[in-house]
């Protein structure tokens, strides 16, 4: 959980990505997928999820990572029809060769914490623009630091692009992936509409959902 964020109206907010966990969490098969990782190398604790030893200060992976980001970054930001189509295929194309440039471990890790942190930060900005009509109580509006639900849909999602162009693998370490995984969902949004139906078929990674022709 994102504990920088101290005001009532986005803490709410941030509550639906812990709330996204516990339905994870509660998928038939979720446990047996995560120890089938094999990552944990013994953790029974959990902590492994944060401390993995992922090669985050590997020039090559963060060069490579950086250039995945801009390219995730231009299709959310094509329009639709043949820019977004070519934009999409461009991307789709470099996230199997960012993937093949993984150690299997580093590839397993990277695409559970995208499927599972990504997503989570993904449904925060879906709950805030939902939000956008919602009438608090008095006594909740009445609250010295609120901030008007409708304020807050309209920043969710361009706050987190602008989270995203700003990642930064060797600095942000695993924290980079929130921001990536949340526009990779806005992007499978526009060009697989129904991918939310796979999602808890295809356990801790969403590697399938751009493995098919757009």
């Amino acid at each position: 959980m994102n504990t920088d964020r101290k005001r009532s109206t986005p803490w709410l907010i941030t509550l639906m990505h812990e709330h996204f966990h516990q339905l994870q969490y509660a998928q038939p098969g979720y446990q047996e997928a995560v120890q089938a990782l094999g990552l944990s190398h013994g953790d029974t604790s959990g902590m492994w999820m944060l401390n993995y030893d992922f090669p985050y200060s590997d020039p090559d992976i963060a060069d490579r990572f950086s250039r995945l980001r801009d390219l995730l970054v231009a299709a959310v930001q094509a329009p639709d029809g043949t820019p977004l189509e070519k934009l999409a295929n461009n991307y789709a194309n470099e996230r199997q060769v960012f993937l093949a440039h993984l150690k299997d471990d580093d590839r397993k890790y990277f695409s559970f914490q995208v499927w599972q942190e990504g997503i989570a930060r993904y449904t925060e900005i879906k709950a805030a623009e939902a939000s956008k009509e919602h009438h608090p109580s008095k006594e909740f509006a009445a609250l010295a630091d609120f901030d008007s639900f409708g304020g807050l849909a309209g920043r969710a999602r361009p706050e987190t692009l602008t989270e995203l162009q700003r990642a930064d693998l060797r600095k942000w370490k695993r924290t980079a992936f929130y921001s990536f995984g949340a526009m990779e969902g806005m992007l499978l949004d526009r060009i697989h509409p129904h991918w939310k139906e796979q999602y808890f078929r295809n356990l801790l990674s969403l590697d399938a959902a751009f493995s098919h022709p757009l």
